[in-house]
Protein backbone atom coordinates (compact mmCIF):
# COMPACT_ATOMS: atom_id res chain seq x y z
CA UNK A 1 0.00 0.00 0.00
CA UNK A 2 1.23 3.30 -0.84
CA UNK A 3 2.41 5.35 2.19
CA UNK A 4 3.11 9.60 2.22
CA UNK A 5 5.75 10.88 3.82
CA UNK A 6 5.60 14.93 4.74
CA UNK A 7 8.43 16.95 5.07
CA UNK A 8 7.86 20.67 6.53
CA UNK A 9 10.77 22.40 5.76
CA UNK A 10 12.85 22.15 2.69
CA UNK A 11 16.29 23.35 4.02
CA UNK A 12 19.42 21.70 4.82
CA UNK A 13 17.74 19.03 7.04
CA UNK A 14 14.54 18.37 5.22
CA UNK A 15 16.30 18.17 1.77
CA UNK A 16 18.79 15.51 2.68
CA UNK A 17 16.32 13.59 4.78
CA UNK A 18 14.04 13.58 1.23
CA UNK A 19 17.28 12.66 -0.64
CA UNK A 20 18.14 9.79 1.14
CA UNK A 21 14.83 8.14 1.03
CA UNK A 22 13.83 8.64 -2.69
CA UNK A 23 15.62 5.65 -3.95
CA UNK A 24 13.34 3.56 -1.36
CA UNK A 25 10.66 5.48 -2.06
CA UNK A 26 10.49 5.03 -5.61
CA UNK A 27 10.73 0.89 -5.07
CA UNK A 28 8.28 1.10 -2.37
CA UNK A 29 5.70 3.70 -4.52
CA UNK A 30 5.57 5.95 -1.55
CA UNK A 31 4.90 9.52 -2.30
CA UNK A 32 7.23 12.36 -0.59
CA UNK A 33 6.01 15.71 -0.15
CA UNK A 34 8.59 18.84 1.11
CA UNK A 35 6.57 21.59 1.76
CA UNK A 36 8.42 25.04 2.51
CA UNK A 37 7.41 28.20 2.27
CA UNK A 38 10.45 29.91 0.89
CA UNK A 39 10.98 27.93 -2.59
CA UNK A 40 14.05 27.85 -4.38
CA UNK A 41 14.41 29.96 -7.72
CA UNK A 42 16.62 30.60 -10.46
CA UNK A 43 18.20 33.96 -8.80
CA UNK A 44 19.33 31.70 -5.52
CA UNK A 45 17.66 30.49 -2.53
CA UNK A 46 15.33 32.65 -0.40
CA UNK A 47 15.29 29.68 2.25
CA UNK A 48 16.39 30.85 4.69
CA UNK A 49 18.74 27.60 5.44
CA UNK A 50 20.39 28.66 2.07
CA UNK A 51 21.67 31.71 2.85
CA UNK A 52 25.45 33.58 2.94
CA UNK A 53 26.36 31.29 6.13
CA UNK A 54 28.69 28.58 5.45
CA UNK A 55 28.56 25.24 7.42
CA UNK A 56 31.43 23.07 8.62
CA UNK A 57 30.95 19.30 7.36
CA UNK A 58 32.78 16.93 9.61
CA UNK A 59 34.45 14.10 8.11
CA UNK A 60 31.69 11.84 8.89
CA UNK A 61 28.89 14.09 6.99
CA UNK A 62 31.25 13.42 3.82
CA UNK A 63 30.79 9.45 4.14
CA UNK A 64 26.51 10.29 4.18
CA UNK A 65 26.59 12.88 1.23
CA UNK A 66 29.00 10.18 -0.32
CA UNK A 67 26.46 7.45 0.32
CA UNK A 68 23.78 9.81 -1.05
CA UNK A 69 25.68 10.42 -4.34
CA UNK A 70 26.25 13.94 -4.43
CA UNK A 71 30.08 14.41 -2.79
CA UNK A 72 31.70 14.78 -5.98
CA UNK A 73 29.32 17.58 -7.38
CA UNK A 74 29.43 19.00 -3.75
CA UNK A 75 33.07 18.50 -3.75
CA UNK A 76 33.86 21.01 -6.83
CA UNK A 77 33.32 24.04 -4.08
CA UNK A 78 34.44 22.76 -0.70
CA UNK A 79 37.34 23.72 1.21
CA UNK A 80 39.10 21.39 3.57
CA UNK A 81 40.06 21.52 6.97
CA UNK A 82 43.40 20.45 6.86
CA UNK A 83 44.43 21.90 10.90
CA UNK A 84 42.49 22.66 13.25
CA UNK A 85 44.24 25.48 16.01
CA UNK A 86 42.65 25.97 19.25
CA UNK A 87 44.00 28.31 21.36
CA UNK A 88 43.13 30.67 24.93
CA UNK A 89 43.94 34.31 24.03
CA UNK A 90 46.42 35.75 27.17
CA UNK A 91 47.36 31.75 28.00
CA UNK A 92 50.43 29.90 26.79
CA UNK A 93 48.29 26.86 26.12
CA UNK A 94 47.22 25.60 22.46
CA UNK A 95 46.55 22.53 20.63
CA UNK A 96 46.66 21.46 17.40
CA UNK A 97 45.01 18.61 15.57
CA UNK A 98 46.15 17.43 12.14
CA UNK A 99 44.07 15.71 9.08
CA UNK A 100 47.72 13.77 8.14
CA UNK A 101 48.08 12.42 11.93
CA UNK A 102 44.85 11.72 11.70
CA UNK A 103 45.36 9.38 8.98
CA UNK A 104 42.24 11.59 7.00
CA UNK A 105 42.28 13.41 4.00
CA UNK A 106 40.53 16.09 5.93
CA UNK A 107 39.12 17.03 9.37
CA UNK A 108 36.30 18.71 7.79
CA UNK A 109 34.80 20.78 4.65
CA UNK A 110 33.98 24.13 4.85
CA UNK A 111 30.72 24.69 2.45
CA UNK A 112 28.64 27.65 1.69
CA UNK A 113 25.01 27.15 2.50
CA UNK A 114 23.64 28.38 -0.95
CA UNK A 115 26.04 25.96 -2.77
CA UNK A 116 25.17 23.34 -0.63
CA UNK A 117 21.21 23.81 -1.05
CA UNK A 118 21.51 24.08 -4.88
CA UNK A 119 23.24 20.59 -4.99
CA UNK A 120 20.96 18.43 -3.11
CA UNK A 121 17.51 20.15 -4.30
CA UNK A 122 19.49 19.56 -7.69
CA UNK A 123 19.80 15.54 -7.17
CA UNK A 124 15.83 15.16 -5.70
CA UNK A 125 13.96 13.47 -8.25
CA UNK A 126 10.89 15.45 -8.62
CA UNK A 127 8.81 12.29 -9.95
CA UNK A 128 9.43 10.47 -6.40
CA UNK A 129 9.68 14.39 -4.15
CA UNK A 130 6.53 16.56 -4.40
CA UNK A 131 7.32 19.77 -3.86
CA UNK A 132 4.75 22.57 -2.31
CA UNK A 133 6.49 25.83 -2.73
CA UNK A 134 5.47 28.36 -1.03
CA UNK A 135 3.60 26.19 1.30
CA UNK A 136 3.04 26.43 4.92
CA UNK A 137 1.29 24.26 7.21
CA UNK A 138 -1.01 25.92 9.38
CA UNK A 139 -2.35 23.02 11.39
CA UNK A 140 -1.69 19.50 11.96
CA UNK A 141 -4.20 17.21 13.37
CA UNK A 142 -3.66 13.66 14.79
CA UNK A 143 -5.25 10.88 12.83
CA UNK A 144 -5.25 7.00 14.13
CA UNK A 145 -3.26 6.38 11.13
CA UNK A 146 -1.22 10.05 10.15
CA UNK A 147 -1.83 13.76 10.54
CA UNK A 148 -4.04 15.48 8.68
CA UNK A 149 -2.08 18.78 7.66
CA UNK A 150 -3.75 22.21 6.56
CA UNK A 151 -1.59 23.36 3.98
CA UNK A 152 -1.57 27.17 3.05
CA UNK A 153 -0.57 27.43 -0.65
CA UNK A 154 -0.78 30.44 -3.67
CA UNK A 155 -3.52 27.91 -4.74
CA UNK A 156 -5.98 27.70 -2.00
CA UNK A 157 -5.82 26.01 1.25
CA UNK A 158 -5.86 22.08 1.50
CA UNK A 159 -6.09 19.65 4.10
CA UNK A 160 -3.99 16.36 2.98
CA UNK A 161 -3.51 13.04 4.87
CA UNK A 162 0.34 11.85 5.55
CA UNK A 163 1.32 8.77 7.02
CA UNK A 164 4.26 10.21 8.43
CA UNK A 165 5.10 13.96 9.48
CA UNK A 166 8.40 15.20 9.52
CA UNK A 167 8.94 18.42 10.98
CA UNK A 168 12.40 20.14 10.17
CA UNK A 169 11.51 23.62 9.55
CA UNK A 170 14.25 24.90 12.32
CA UNK A 171 14.80 26.19 15.84
CA UNK A 172 11.72 28.75 15.65
CA UNK A 173 9.18 26.18 14.74
CA UNK A 174 5.55 27.12 15.67
CA UNK A 175 4.04 23.27 14.86
CA UNK A 176 5.73 22.35 18.21
CA UNK A 177 4.20 24.85 20.30
CA UNK A 178 0.22 23.87 18.28
CA UNK A 179 1.29 20.04 18.89
CA UNK A 180 2.02 20.87 22.53
CA UNK A 181 5.94 20.12 21.94
CA UNK A 182 7.91 21.35 24.93
CA UNK A 183 11.27 22.86 24.26
CA UNK A 184 14.19 23.63 27.14
CA UNK A 185 15.78 26.69 26.28
CA UNK A 186 19.13 27.67 28.14
CA UNK A 187 20.10 30.91 27.03
CA UNK A 188 23.68 31.54 26.57
CA UNK A 189 23.70 35.53 26.97
CA UNK A 190 25.40 35.67 23.95
CA UNK A 191 24.84 36.16 19.85
CA UNK A 192 26.89 34.84 17.12
CA UNK A 193 28.29 37.63 14.88
CA UNK A 194 28.59 36.02 11.53
CA UNK A 195 30.53 37.06 8.50
CA UNK A 196 33.20 36.15 6.19
CA UNK A 197 36.90 38.16 5.90
CA UNK A 198 39.62 38.04 4.48
CA UNK A 199 43.37 37.84 5.50
CA UNK A 200 46.67 39.04 4.12
CA UNK A 201 48.39 35.97 4.14
CA UNK A 202 45.31 33.10 3.74
CA UNK A 203 44.33 30.42 6.20
CA UNK A 204 46.47 27.34 4.68
CA UNK A 205 43.27 25.30 5.16
CA UNK A 206 43.05 25.96 9.12
CA UNK A 207 40.52 26.10 10.84
CA UNK A 208 40.73 28.67 14.10
CA UNK A 209 38.77 28.20 17.52
CA UNK A 210 39.90 31.16 19.62
CA UNK A 211 38.06 31.52 23.19
CA UNK A 212 38.72 35.35 24.56
CA UNK A 213 37.48 37.24 26.80
CA UNK A 214 34.18 38.30 25.28
CA UNK A 215 33.48 34.83 24.06
CA UNK A 216 34.65 32.15 21.69
CA UNK A 217 35.16 32.97 17.98
CA UNK A 218 36.04 30.44 15.22
CA UNK A 219 37.27 31.36 11.56
CA UNK A 220 37.08 28.49 9.09
CA UNK A 221 38.83 28.57 5.69
CA UNK A 222 37.21 28.78 2.30
CA UNK A 223 38.13 29.87 -0.80
CA UNK A 224 39.84 32.78 -2.26
CA UNK A 225 41.54 33.64 0.82
CA UNK A 226 38.45 33.98 2.76
CA UNK A 227 37.44 33.16 6.38
CA UNK A 228 34.31 32.27 7.94
CA UNK A 229 33.84 34.07 10.98
CA UNK A 230 31.56 32.78 13.82
CA UNK A 231 32.51 35.10 16.69
CA UNK A 232 30.27 35.06 20.11
CA UNK A 233 29.68 37.98 22.00
CA UNK A 234 28.07 39.37 25.03
CA UNK A 235 24.46 40.06 24.35
CA UNK A 236 25.10 44.04 25.39
CA UNK A 237 28.28 44.61 23.01
CA UNK A 238 27.07 42.79 19.73
CA UNK A 239 25.23 45.23 18.02
CA UNK A 240 28.07 47.98 18.37
CA UNK A 241 30.48 45.44 16.94
CA UNK A 242 28.58 44.88 13.75
CA UNK A 243 27.71 47.99 13.19
CA UNK A 244 31.47 49.38 13.45
CA UNK A 245 33.08 50.38 10.28
CA UNK A 246 34.70 48.25 8.43
CA UNK A 247 37.93 49.36 9.70
CA UNK A 248 37.28 49.55 12.98
CA UNK A 249 35.75 46.48 13.22
CA UNK A 250 38.61 44.93 11.54
CA UNK A 251 41.02 46.18 14.05
CA UNK A 252 38.50 44.77 16.84
CA UNK A 253 38.57 41.38 15.39
CA UNK A 254 42.35 41.81 14.69
CA UNK A 255 42.89 42.53 18.44
CA UNK A 256 40.60 39.58 19.75
CA UNK A 257 42.62 37.02 17.41
CA UNK A 258 45.64 37.84 16.60
CA UNK A 259 48.04 38.01 13.69
CA UNK A 260 47.64 33.93 13.11
CA UNK A 261 47.32 34.64 9.52
CA UNK A 262 48.38 38.47 8.96
CA UNK A 263 46.55 41.18 8.80
CA UNK A 264 42.96 41.34 8.39
CA UNK A 265 41.98 43.40 4.90
CA UNK A 266 38.24 42.85 4.35
CA UNK A 267 34.76 41.93 5.88
CA UNK A 268 31.59 41.34 4.57
CA UNK A 269 27.98 41.91 5.41
CA UNK A 270 27.57 41.06 9.68
CA UNK A 271 24.64 39.00 10.82
CA UNK A 272 23.73 38.54 14.64
CA UNK A 273 21.86 35.94 16.13
CA UNK A 274 20.97 35.14 19.88
CA UNK A 275 22.77 31.48 20.85
CA UNK A 276 20.94 28.85 23.56
CA UNK A 277 20.85 25.32 24.00
CA UNK A 278 17.17 24.04 22.55
CA UNK A 279 16.72 20.82 23.05
CA UNK A 280 12.48 19.43 22.46
CA UNK A 281 11.22 16.94 25.55
CA UNK A 282 10.09 14.75 22.51
CA UNK A 283 11.67 13.89 19.29
CA UNK A 284 8.74 11.35 18.69
CA UNK A 285 5.50 10.28 18.69
CA UNK A 286 2.96 7.76 16.52
CA UNK A 287 3.70 9.12 12.94
CA UNK A 288 5.56 12.17 14.00
CA UNK A 289 9.40 12.77 13.83
CA UNK A 290 11.20 16.40 15.15
CA UNK A 291 14.65 17.00 12.96
CA UNK A 292 17.34 19.23 12.94
CA UNK A 293 17.33 22.42 14.69
CA UNK A 294 13.30 22.05 15.81
CA UNK A 295 14.52 18.85 17.83
CA UNK A 296 18.28 20.16 18.88
CA UNK A 297 20.05 23.69 18.29
CA UNK A 298 23.44 24.06 19.74
CA UNK A 299 26.22 26.49 19.92
CA UNK A 300 27.53 26.54 16.58
CA UNK A 301 31.45 27.39 18.02
CA UNK A 302 32.46 23.84 17.92
CA UNK A 303 30.26 23.02 14.71
CA UNK A 304 28.20 19.83 15.45
CA UNK A 305 24.92 20.79 15.32
CA UNK A 306 24.06 20.36 11.64
CA UNK A 307 26.44 17.43 11.61
CA UNK A 308 24.50 15.85 13.74
CA UNK A 309 21.51 16.60 12.69
CA UNK A 310 22.74 15.03 9.23
CA UNK A 311 22.86 11.28 11.06
CA UNK A 312 20.24 12.05 12.97
CA UNK A 313 18.67 12.30 9.17
CA UNK A 314 20.34 9.48 7.99
CA UNK A 315 19.47 7.25 10.77
CA UNK A 316 16.01 7.98 10.39
CA UNK A 317 16.02 7.24 6.21
CA UNK A 318 17.94 3.93 7.39
CA UNK A 319 15.07 3.05 9.99
CA UNK A 320 12.50 3.66 7.78
CA UNK A 321 14.01 1.29 5.03
CA UNK A 322 14.46 -1.46 7.11
CA UNK A 323 10.57 -1.04 8.43
CA UNK A 324 9.85 -0.96 4.46
CA UNK A 325 11.78 -4.32 3.92
CA UNK A 326 9.92 -5.54 7.12
CA UNK A 327 6.25 -4.29 5.81
CA UNK A 328 6.03 -2.05 8.52
CA UNK A 329 4.54 1.14 8.48
CA UNK A 330 6.64 4.47 8.90
CA UNK A 331 4.54 6.09 11.23
CA UNK A 332 4.39 2.96 13.60
CA UNK A 333 5.72 4.32 17.13
CA UNK A 334 7.52 0.96 17.39
CA UNK A 335 9.62 1.82 14.15
CA UNK A 336 10.27 5.61 15.86
CA UNK A 337 10.89 4.20 18.86
CA UNK A 338 13.94 2.03 17.10
CA UNK A 339 15.21 5.56 15.27
CA UNK A 340 15.44 7.26 18.71
CA UNK A 341 17.17 4.74 20.73
CA UNK A 342 19.38 3.94 18.07
CA UNK A 343 20.72 8.06 18.25
CA UNK A 344 19.74 8.86 21.51
CA UNK A 345 23.52 8.25 23.02
CA UNK A 346 25.20 10.45 20.15
CA UNK A 347 22.77 12.93 20.53
CA UNK A 348 23.05 13.46 24.43
CA UNK A 349 26.80 12.98 23.86
CA UNK A 350 27.34 15.43 21.10
CA UNK A 351 25.43 18.28 23.04
CA UNK A 352 27.02 17.74 26.13
CA UNK A 353 30.26 18.25 24.18
CA UNK A 354 29.31 21.21 22.55
CA UNK A 355 27.45 22.63 25.76
CA UNK A 356 30.62 22.12 28.22
CA UNK A 357 32.73 23.15 25.52
CA UNK A 358 31.09 26.66 25.06
CA UNK A 359 30.54 27.43 28.70
CA UNK A 360 33.90 26.15 30.12
CA UNK A 361 35.75 28.41 27.12
CA UNK A 362 32.96 31.21 28.05
CA UNK A 363 33.98 31.51 31.70
CA UNK A 364 36.80 33.96 32.43
CA UNK A 365 37.15 32.63 36.17
CA UNK A 366 40.99 32.70 37.02
CA UNK A 367 41.06 28.94 38.60
CA UNK A 368 38.95 27.62 35.47
CA UNK A 369 41.14 29.87 32.73
CA UNK A 370 43.98 27.94 34.60
CA UNK A 371 42.90 24.52 34.27
CA UNK A 372 41.24 25.06 30.95
CA UNK A 373 45.00 26.05 29.62
CA UNK A 374 46.32 22.97 31.25
CA UNK A 375 44.07 20.88 29.25
CA UNK A 376 44.59 22.86 26.10
CA UNK A 377 48.86 21.54 26.94
CA UNK A 378 47.97 18.28 28.09
CA UNK A 379 45.57 17.87 24.91
CA UNK A 380 48.61 18.61 22.46
CA UNK A 381 50.90 16.45 24.29
CA UNK A 382 48.65 13.31 24.94
CA UNK A 383 48.12 11.26 21.70
CA UNK A 384 45.21 9.08 22.95
CA UNK A 385 42.79 12.34 24.33
CA UNK A 386 43.57 14.48 21.15
CA UNK A 387 42.53 11.17 19.05
CA UNK A 388 39.06 10.99 20.90
CA UNK A 389 38.73 14.84 20.73
CA UNK A 390 39.68 14.88 17.03
CA UNK A 391 36.91 12.37 16.51
CA UNK A 392 34.26 13.75 18.31
CA UNK A 393 34.75 16.78 16.24
CA UNK A 394 35.07 14.75 13.44
CA UNK A 395 31.37 12.92 14.01
CA UNK A 396 33.31 9.83 14.38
Amino acid sequence: MSKTISIVGGGMVGASLALALQDCARKAGWTIRLIEAHPPNREGFTQPSYDARSTALSQGSRKIYERLGIWSTLAQRVEPIRQIHVSDRGNPGSARINAAQERVPALGYVVENAWLGEVLIGALDHDVVEWIAPGRVVRAIPAPDGYGIEVDSPTGEQTLHTDLLVIADGGRSSLLSQLGVHREVSPYGQVALVTNVTSAEGHDGVAYERFTDSGPLALLPMSESRSALVWTLPEDQSAEVASLPDDAFLQRLQLAFGYHMGALVKVGERNCYPLSLIEAEEQVRSHLVILGNAAHSLHPIAGQGFNLSLRDTLALANTLIRAQQERKSPGELSVLMRYLERQRSDQLMTVAFSDRLTRLFSNRQPLLAAGRNLGLLGLDILPPAKRLFARQAMGL
